[in-house]
């Protein structure tokens, strides 16, 4: 049973530790501001969002030929609503509206007309 001796205590010079330690204070730093927009995503719903659009582009069984796209696509519909977008949607469903009370008038004005006109066979035998 052979037991290696420790290392040698190696000889720091005072400027080197005090490099060593702002290398370590950057990192620290550098971690921790990694760490802080970690949280604000987290937070935010920003990874819960990108994890589901990947997940669907995973689970797509036909690969899209472009992926970026399909990720586009995918976050354009999670974004919440333009304000401009939710106007014309309103003004869709008034113009729909519009559109089923004159068909729905036209059908009684033909009726209408129906009751006044003879029908075309009519008008041909005579």
């Amino acid at each position: 049973m052979s037991s290696a001796a420790p290392n040698p205590p190696v000889a720091v010079s005072g400027a080197s530790y005090a490099a060593a330690a702002v290398t370590m204070a950057h990192y620290r730093a550098a971690d921790s501001k990694r760490e802080q927009f970690r949280r604000y995503l987290e937070k935010s719903g920003v990874l819960d969002t990108l994890t589901k659009v990947l997940v669907a582009l995973y689970e797509e069984p036909e690969k899209p030929n472009s992926a970026l796209d399909f990720l586009k696509h995918h976050l354009g519909a999670a974004t919440p609503e333009n304000p401009e977008i939710e106007l014309l949607r309103l003004e869709l469903a008034e113009m729909k509206e519009k559109y089923e009370a004159i068909v729905e008038e036209n059908k009684k004005l033909k009726a209408k007309l129906a009751q006044y006109e003879p029908p075309q066979e009519e008008k041909r035998a005579e």
